[in-house]
């Protein structure tokens, strides 16, 4: 790359075609409007360059850039990279000052692979930022971001960016919820009325990210046997007759080894996945598995109507997302779920109460 930077008087002397391919470093005011920083002069700019500089309208010094065989143009580079991070899911919008934004083409989960994406990010010049893995978003959302600092990118840089982003990614993608039937079993004595509360907010939940609501189930004899041998007859009709793949679970404390769900999973074949997770409000929830079903359970069926880390991970459960114990461990990290965390949950969430709130 060559650099100059030009004076009036010098840039007075020059022909235009000798700025012709060149790069401004510096965005620079004509009377017929602005060169902004980045602009690659051709033809037409370059004789509006030399011509204000003779007739005395052009004050301030010219920086530019020639690029080498080996150079790429920012805009170049981060398309390409661009190109290489996202995966399905993933909009570009056109480059502004050398970042393209990646948005969401429909509503769903951001997934980010952070590790590739840190080593991507270690390359200089290359620059890849995005909004957090997990995160809920809706369609036209800006999910990422790709820039490259310098106004000419060496292509060995980029070259080292791209086999990352393509051996290992997507980096970026915005899984989208899948339509299905989700129902709910109540492990706990319920009145009608706080069924029905219960069964409204689960409605607004699972309608807001694309599912259908079909019903509770409600398991309360004090008799555990009784209790279990119920309970395994509810998930033998639900998951091996039914193929429900998602099922809410209330009336089950992650800390309560008593409970007889836990006899009626293991009977069926199932395991559980994780006893709490590492997030608040909600660390009590807690996730199983039985064939091809996920089951997601809080101690209460009230806590389904609040906003809790279940709002983390039921919106992933809703992509077809098999979630594991390793998984579900991410979320530790932004896990403390305070008022100014609700962006990561999906809008219906944002303005629940949550549990240590009272209700509106």
């Amino acid at each position: 790359m060559r650099i100059a930077r030009l004076t009036t008087p010098q840039l007075a002397d020059r022909a235009a075609s000798d700025l012709t391919g060149a790069v401004l470093l510096a965005s620079v005011r004509l009377p017929d409007g602005q060169l902004a920083k980045g602009t690659r002069i051709d033809q037409t700019s370059a004789a509006r360059l030399t011509a204000a500089a003779r007739n005395g309208v052009l004050t301030e010094p010219l920086r530019l850039a020639w690029p080498d065989p080996d150079d790429l143009h920012e805009d170049d580079a981060a398309s390409g990279l661009a190109r290489a991070v996202g995966g399905a899911g993933i909009d570009l919008r056109p480059p502004r000052q050398s970042r393209i934004d990646l948005v969401a083409s429909w509503d769903g989960i951001l997934r980010v692979e952070a590790e590739p994406l840190r080593r991507v990010n270690a390359i200089d010049p290359l620059e890849v930022f995005t909004a957090f893995h997990g995160q809920a978003v809706i369609r036209g959302q800006v999910v990422a971001s790709v820039k490259v600092a310098p106004h000419l990118v060496a292509r060995a840089a980029l070259a080292a960016g791209l086999r990352i982003a393509k051996t290992e990614g997507p980096l970026v993608e915005v899984h989208p919820y899948l339509p299905q039937d989700v129902v709910a079993i109540a492990l706990e004595p319920v009145t009608p009325v706080a069924l029905d509360r219960f069964e409204q907010g689960a409605r607004m939940k699972l309608d807001t990210l694309g599912a259908r609501f079909a019903g509770t189930t409600v398991v309360s004899d004090a008799d555990p046997c009784v209790a279990s041998a119920r309970i395994a007859e509810v998930l033998d009709e639900l998951v091996r007759r039914r193929g429900i793949r998602v099922i809410l679970v209330g009336g089950v404390s992650a800390g309560d080894p008593l409970s007889p769900f836990w006899d009626a999973l293991a009977a069926r074949g199932g395991t559980v996945v994780r006893r709490g997770v590492p997030a608040h409000p909600g660390s009590m929830i807690w996730l199983a598995e039985l064939g091809d079903a996920q089951l997601l359970g809080l101690p209460t069926c009230g806590m389904f109507t609040l906003a809790t880390a279940a709002d983390l991970v039921l919106p992933r459960l809703l992509t077809g997302e098999r979630l594991d114990a390793e998984r579900l461990a991410e979320l530790g990290h932004g896990g403390l779920l305070t008022r100014d965390m609700r962006f990561r949950f999906p809008a219906y969430a944002r303005d629940l109460a949550a549990p240590d709130e009272p209700s509106e």
